[in-house]
């Protein structure tokens, strides 16, 4: 009986290993060509729009950054839904192909120069894409990860979805540190900014056979097995049944959206325009925090474990409401290389404090046959709405008479507050959190 059980607790640990590694490297993909727009926007905008103002053209840039983000609640309904009728390693096999139709339309697109309005058009398409893309891939993952996690540990293996997108801003600095070091300024805006979406674009087989191959989840094999009767599939009254818990994911999604657009995608191009860094300085200190943010999420994700998610949530986003300010106005004053990188390597950690364990907490409000969809459409309208148009509004208002280099500091505060009424609201026990039972309502976790 012991040999038996050791053998299937391997077996246990080797089928969450591979869980692990399909939906991170999916997700790293995801996010990868999602990280490399930003970090290369100013060269985008250069190549895509007509010759003007160099602020207006990053503008632009980042407006077709934002717009892919109107089309993710159809992405997050659409895949969402499928993902939950078809099962979790469908949807993710789906996502991944997309993305990667959205990124080679990049990659090859001609200039303005060459073909007129037709390279925004272009641009606009392979953005939409990757969208539509986007908007499927965190709730299926979030789903998938969480229903393979082991009673205890799901705060560990959700936060590789974070972790794997700081290593795929990893990836993007660090081949944006080289090709910025390498090729002269006009040879960048001829053709190096494409080199990191055709890398992006080398991944794209071992992640669509890595996710080919996968085992679907315990949780949704029992759910698929219900009686044909019995409610499988998400609908109005199964969303009206978790309001409150969709307002929670909701008010939790806006500051994970807005985290990680302002401070971690962003502000490589921030600090170059705001506070006058050169982009070797810039893409070194991104690089920097990246890795000091995915050391986070790992550290975060295993204390969450121990304190509860929903206690770890607060803590992070009561440490964004505190410190990001204090940490702007440090850069402001003092506008050093050595300052840049002490200020992103904070900023880093902070972010993983908050968003490492944000995929557990939403995972656990929605009942399986509504996990996916539900993780979807709350961390998609946020992402929408608070994060996809971010980086343009920031932009303009910085740019602006009167504007303030604090801008980027203080919409992350004003983020935070929703994000901390949430998770204390969850602390409390007033809406299931993952792996407790609240009364008569028992944590969706325990589907596992």
């Amino acid at each position: 009986m012991r040999a038996t059980s050791i053998k299937q607790g391997h077996s246990g640990d080797a089928r969450g290993t591979r869980a692990i590694v399909a939906a991170s490297i999916g997700n790293l993909l995801e996010w990868f060509d999602f990280s490399v727009y930003a970090l290369f926007a100013v060269y985008i905008g250069a190549n895509f729009f007509p010759k003007g103002h160099a602020g207006a053209d990053l503008v632009r840039a980042f407006l077709v950054f934002g717009l892919g983000f109107v089309i993710r609640p159809l992405g997050s309904i659409v895949i969402g839904i499928y993902g939950d009728r078809a099962g979790r390693k469908e949807a993710l096999t789906i996502t991944i192909l997309i993305m990667a139709c959205g990124t080679l339309i990049i990659a090859v697109a001609p200039s303005y120069a060459a073909i007129g309005m037709g390279a925004p058009m272009l641009l606009l398409a392979g953005r939409l894409l990757q969208g539509f893309s986007a908007g499927g891939e965190i709730g299926s993952a979030a789903a998938f990860l969480a229903e393979h996690a082991p009673v205890g540990k799901k705060g560990r293996f959700t936060a590789w979805l974070q972790a794997s997108m700081g290593m795929s801003n990893i990836l993007g600095a660090l081949l944006a540190f080289a090709v910025t070091a390498v090729l002269p300024a006009g040879a960048m805006i001829d053709w190096g900014w494409r080199i990191p979406f055709v890398v992006g674009l080398a991944i794209v087989p071992m992640g669509i056979y890595l996710r080919r191959n996968l085992a679907e989840t315990p949780a949704f094999i029992a759910e698929s097995r219900r009686p044909r009767g019995a409610p499988t599939s998400p609908d109005a009254g199964a969303l009206q049944g978790r309001f409150a818990a969709f307002i929670c994911a909701f008010g939790i999604s806006i500051l994970w959206a807005v985290a990680v657009y302002v401070l971690l995608l962003f502000m490589p191009v921030y600090v170059q325009t705001a506070f006058g860094f050169t982009a070797t300085q810039a893409f070194g200190a991104s690089l920097i925090e990246n890795i000091l943010f995915v050391c986070g999420c790992f550290t975060f994700g295993a204390a969450a474990d121990r304190l509860g998610l929903a206690r770890m949530s607060s803590l992070g986003a009561a440490a964004l409401l505190i410190a990001v300010v204090p940490l702007f106005l440090l850069l402001d004053a003092h506008r050093s290389t050595a300052m840049l990188v002490a200020v992103l390597a904070a900023l880093g950690i902070l972010v993983a404090s908050f968003t490492s364990v944000a995929p557990a907490v939403l995972a656990g409000l929605f009942p399986t046959g509504f996990r996916a969809t539900g993780v979807s459409l709350a961390y998609n309208g946020a992402f929408t709405i608070f994060g996809g148009f971010a980086p343009a509004m920031l932009t303009w208002f910085t740019s602006a008479a009167s504007g303030s280099v604090l801008a980027p500091a203080w919409y992350v505060a004003a983020a935070a507050m929703p994000a901390i009424a949430a998770s204390a609201y969850l602390a409390r026990g007033a809406a299931p959190v993952p792996g407790r039972r609240t009364g008569a309502a028992a944590a969706p976790a325990s589907d596992n």
